[in-house]
């Protein structure tokens, strides 16, 4: 039987990847891995995005890793800091030597008589294509199309005489001093960009569709601040790593359990921090219930700051047509513009577009069904990492990775090659792996995988769940099926 190239195979370089293979290093130092990158620096999304005050949209005491405590008082982080991070923890566990950068994988194919994937990859350089093999693939790609975000298609927008942006390819050159800019869209990138820009043009106007909620959350952690004098930077980053997790599970779950609570909650604190006259009900009042879409977070109210000054605006409308000068609304309103932002949202893309097949079949993802939200009916030797979407990503990541660790270690102890999900209940529903309303989610989520309704196969987006199941819980479930490249056997 011929040796695979590397025990493990981990398909992208940002905060999934660099984080599964840290794990790797730490519990299971003898096995053998790489890391291949399609582009040619790693960090993923925070190395991607260089718009103006690109942050994370969770506080980074939960959106750092739990193996390397984030130490820094600041409960948001900007993207270069958040890139720095992740080079750093990559460097600490020797992950850097194992990083391919420029290695696009095309497609990946599992072979059951050896036990193998051999997976595709074309090298940006040269465009050069070579096979590399492994035992097990770890997808983590997140769910982002890197090549390009969501635009709609706007009438007229060829008669605009300024620059039209979207976010994901923020040009170097622009310079928005002194400009007219308008920023279309209402997202965590909108709230994002207006106070970032406020400071330097001569107007930004937010024009959104609709309104979203928006949560001022303090800038700086008061009770990190209080602690790390007396119990040192680590163990108060896990004390308040516990507590906010604490506190989003506990908002989420009111959300969900008293929405017109939290609504109106989530509302006046909108209100207590813009003028009176400020038109809340029109700009700042949604159409949905809390948490069908993410909350969007601004550090110490940073976007109302902006609002308050009049530097900044925000204008509920629809667009009619762009015009040379600006935009035309449906209201009759004309915007002027020098510079639009179409922070549109982003484009979906299901593990990384990446062609899987096993034993020459192709799987079509959406036909499987997640096991423990982390490998595929059908698929042997894979797991992947999609964080979460109501808490932060990197929690799950965490989970998974430990969980996939302890995987590795049973099928080692018991001289196991291979392992599937088998799902034996054609009788059981299947919803969408992810339930949130975007308009980015909703166009994108037909082509992810779908999750089951019981058992093992359920996706919820619940942190105390997943750290029973994938923590504290057993390896080895009735779904699993374990093979060795001679007969197939239960452990």
């Amino acid at each position: 039987m011929t040796t695979p190239d590397v025990d493990v195979l981990i398909i992208g370089a940002g905060i999934s990847g660099i984080g599964a293979a840290c794990q790797l290093t730490t519990r299971r130092p003898g096995t053998s891995f790489a890391i291949l990158e399609a582009r040619e620096e790693i960090g993923g999304t925070w190395s991607l995005f260089r718009y103006p005050g690109i942050r994370s949209d969770s506080d980074m005491p939960t959106f750092g890793y739990g193996f390397r405590p984030w130490t820094d008082p600041a409960v948001v982080a900007h993207g270069p800091v958040i890139a720095d991070y992740l080079r750093r923890a990559a460097t600490e566990h020797g992950v850097d030597e194992h990083i391919r950068l420029g290695h696009r994988v095309l497609g990946a194919d599992f072979t059951s008589a050896t036990g193998h994937w051999t997976v595709t990859v074309e090298r940006s350089d040269t465009g050069e294509q070579r096979h590399l093999t492994s035992r097990f693939l770890f997808v983590g790609t997140g769910y982002y199309d890197y090549a390009a975000g969501h635009t709609p298609e706007f009438p007229g927008v060829e008669d605009f005489a300024g620059r039209v942006v979207h976010p994901q390819h923020w040009p170097e050159d622009l310079d928005h001093t002194g400009k007219q800019v308008v920023v279309i869209g209402s997202g965590a990138t909108a709230v994002t960009l207006i106070p970032a820009m406020a400071h330097r043009t001569a107007h930004v106007t937010m024009l959104q569709r609709s309104p979203s909620y928006v949560l001022s959350v303090p800038a700086r952690d008061r009770l990190a601040a209080a602690l790390t004098p007396l119990l040192g930077p680590e163990r108060t980053s896990r004390l308040v790593r516990r507590k906010n997790i604490a506190l989003h599970r506990g908002l989420f779950r009111a959300c969900r359990r008293f929405p017109r609570l939290l609504r109106r909650l989530l509302i006046a604190n909108v209100r207590r921090q813009l003028p009176r006259h400020f038109d809340v009900d029109t700009h700042f009042t949604p159409n949905y219930q809390p948490w069908d879409q993410r909350l969007c977070i601004v550090p110490d109210g940073d976007l109302f700051a902006a609002l308050s000054t009049g530097r900044a605006s925000v204008v509920t409308d629809r667009i009619a047509r762009f015009t040379p000068r600006g935009i035309l609304l449906a209201s009759g309103r004309e915007l002027a513009a020098d510079i639009v932002v179409t922070a549109t949202g982003l484009r979906m893309s299901a593990f990384g577009a990446i062609e899987l097949r096993v034993d020459g079949e192709v799987v079509h993802l959406p036909d499987t069904t997640v096991f423990r939200s982390m490998m595929l009916s059908g698929v042997p030797n894979l797991a992947f990492a999609l964080g979460y979407t109501n808490i932060s990503w990197t929690l799950k990541v965490d989970l998974v990775a430990e969980h996939f660790c302890r995987l590795l270690d049973h099928m080692e102890a018991r001289d196991l090659d291979v392992v599937r999900p088998v799902l034996d209940d054609p009788d059981m529903e299947r919803t969408a792996l992810l339930d949130l309303t975007a308009g980015y989610v909703q166009r994108g989520v037909g082509a992810f995988p779908r999750a089951g309704t019981r058992g093992p196969w359920t996706a919820a987006m619940a942190y105390e769940r997943d750290v029973e199941r994938l923590r504290h819980g057993p390896v080895d479930d009735d779904a699993l099926t374990f093979t060795t490249t001679r007969q197939v056997v239960r452990a």
